[in-house]
């Protein structure tokens, strides 16, 4: 079929679609909806035999809807009606929930029913964000299939509503979401979770006004409530009326005349007054090592993928302390979202973006060097989650990469006005080839994980859900180790190295794509400064679905073939 996929912007959901309807032999066309007068004209342009909208926040144009059959994702179960339904679903503690696909028409979300999915909650309150991501994303995937079968179907008339049953909700206002630090913890957790990541629940820390995410319970000594107990890197400990949250990321509430700030790490955005410097706790930590029987493990979790300078370095010191155990077998596992690189955000808000940024790329750089040169394990990237830009080349690193079937790539950095670094030039045409690699950093397109397998991107699929994942591979690692291969292959991985110093030296690569870099960040030769901006504050910046972006394509130093 000739499908439409009508987006507010091309996000994971949308990319999971395009992916999944283009492997199923659909000819399918994105495109960001934005002024109605244009969405239509785009839709008349493209005359698509059906209209897909996984993620749209604004209504769908009358002429549209009338003349194309339209179908609109929900993510609320059959009966929910309104623009803030993961929001409600969480702050109301419900304990199933669902995705919906509906029909457009001038009712907002009561058209005709096409299908539906429902799933139980997670017993923690999800952070919002985690919830659209995790169950709602894959319901939705599901959802679609089973719509674009209807669809082929001659006669297949959806069902109507049952308006009797319809709950009718309001958009969520911050005066919904608002809370008291007196209040019980649980009570702010809820408000926290529901607003995250956008648009983040009003109030005061440190006497600023800011927006809150990323909370945590905790525990704190005796005080006024509102008040902070103690640091943990970037977090703060703030006292509640009954206990404390952890409060990880703030964005400033700037007046309307200094425009739009970023989130940032708490401690960051605002001026922490003294407070005692004390241990994360275990649903706070970002870094952690452990080890079991010969296979080490360093697991990390930056709050959505994004890697600072500071983290960066941090995580390179985990790095370097697990290869110096006398394990066999080294696994290197993210977190919800593996990796999307640096943190845009702090580079953003730095007084001198340009320096930051390029004390962000070096560092990362450092992290990946650690991880190609580990010559005396056998390391293993172990992907539960989407990776993006600096985040894949980081995994291309390791000796083999593991990913959960099902999550999204994008190995690629021009949409950001960036040629790139993170080793690139060598660990991605070593696995795939030159010509692969320049398709993928010049088109700029997501793949499947199951494509990334197909191409060698990815060495081998694990079909186990997120809970299982690390599990499985962890159980991989420990066969692997016990397998008494790991020594060969151990040996095999030096005298690969070696060669290739030989042939031409690992920092030469990165020399070449920090010259490059250098353009970018200090020129701002193709507009990285707009487009860091554009991605966080969510405005458009030019094309967010699959197109190419009109940049010239990457220099790749010559590579040997690899056999």
């Amino acid at each position: 079929m000739k499908i439409l996929l009508l987006c507010s912007a091309f996000n994971g959901l949308s990319q999971r679609v395009w992916l999944g309807l283009r492997a199923r032999g659909h000819r399918v066309t994105v495109r960001t909806a934005h002024d109605p007068r244009e969405v239509t004209a785009e839709v008349v342009a493209v005359d698509p035999e059906l209209i897909i909208c996984p993620f749209l926040r604004r209504r769908v144009p009358e002429p549209v809807w009338r003349n194309y059959r339209t179908i609109i994702i929900h993510p609320g179960p059959e009966g929910d009606r309104g623009p803030s339904a993961l929001d409600w679903a969480i702050m109301d503690a419900e304990p199933t929930w669902g995705v919906t696909a509906l029909q457009a028409t001038g009712d907002l979300d009561g058209g005709p029913i096409w299908g539906t999915r429902v799933f139980r909650m997670p017993a923690d309150p999800p952070r919002k964000s985690t919830l659209y991501n995790t169950e709602v994303t894959d319901a939705a995937v599901s959802l679609i299939g089973e719509v674009v079968t209807k669809a082929e179907r001659t006669g297949f008339t959806p069902r109507l509503q049952d308006r009797r049953t319809a709950r009718v909700r309001p958009a969520v206002r911050q005066a919904d979401r608002a809370f008291s630090w007196g209040d019980p913890a649980g009570h702010i957790l809820r408000r926290i979770r529901a607003a995250d990541g956008r648009p983040g629940v009003h109030t005061e820390l440190a006497g600023v006004r800011v927006a809150v995410y990323d909370a945590h319970p905790g525990d704190a000594p005796p005080g006024e409530p509102g008040t902070i107990a103690a640091r943990a890197q970037d977090a703060v400990l703030v006292r509640t009326g009954d206990s404390a949250l952890w409060i990880g990321q703030a964005r400033r509430l700037a007046p309307e005349t200094s425009g739009t700030t970023v989130k940032l790490p708490t401690a960051l955005a605002v001026a922490v007054p003294e407070a005692p410097q004390i241990a994360a706790p275990p649903s706070l930590r970002e870094i952690t090592y452990r080890r079991v029987g010969k296979v080490g493990l360093v697991r990390f979790a930056f709050y959505n993928g994004a890697m600072s300078t500071t983290q960066c370095r941090r995580l390179a010191a985990a790095v370097r302390h697990a290869a110096a155990q006398d394990t066999d077998v080294l696994v290197f596992a993210g977190g919800e979202v593996f990796s999307n690189g640096v943190h845009l955000g702090v580079i953003d808000a730095h007084p001198n973006p340009e320096a930051e940024a390029w004390r962000n790329i070096n560092a990362i750089n450092d992290l990946c060097r650690e991880i190609i040169a580990c010559t005396d394990q056998l390391v293993i990237a172990a992907l539960a989650g989407d990776a993006g830009a600096g985040g894949v080349m980081l995994a291309l690193g390791a000796d083999k990469v593991i990913a959960r079937d099902g999550i999204v790539l994008n190995p690629h950095y021009r949409t950001m006005g960036l040629y790139g670094s993170e080793y690139w030039t060598y660990v991605l045409p070593h696995r795939i080839g030159e010509e692969q690699a320049r398709r993928l950093t010049t088109h700029c397109q997501p793949i499947t994980a199951a494509e990334a397998a197909e191409i060698g991107l990815v060495d081998e699929l694990a079909a186990s859900d997120r809970a299982g994942f690390t599990a499985a591979v962890l159980d991989h690692a420990t066969e692997l180790a016990a397998s008494g291969h790991a020594a060969k292959l151990l040996d095999h991985k030096r005298a690969t190295r070696d060669t290739d110093e030989q042939r031409r030296p690992l920092e030469t690569y990165r020399v070449r794509e920090l010259a490059e870099m250098s353009y970018d960040i200090f020129d701002d030769r193709h507009g990285f400064a707009h487009a860091r901006r554009a991605f966080l504050t969510g405005r458009p910046a030019g094309s967010h679905g699959p197109e190419s972006p009109h940049l010239p394509a990457p220099r790749l130093p010559e590579m040997r073939p690899v056999s």
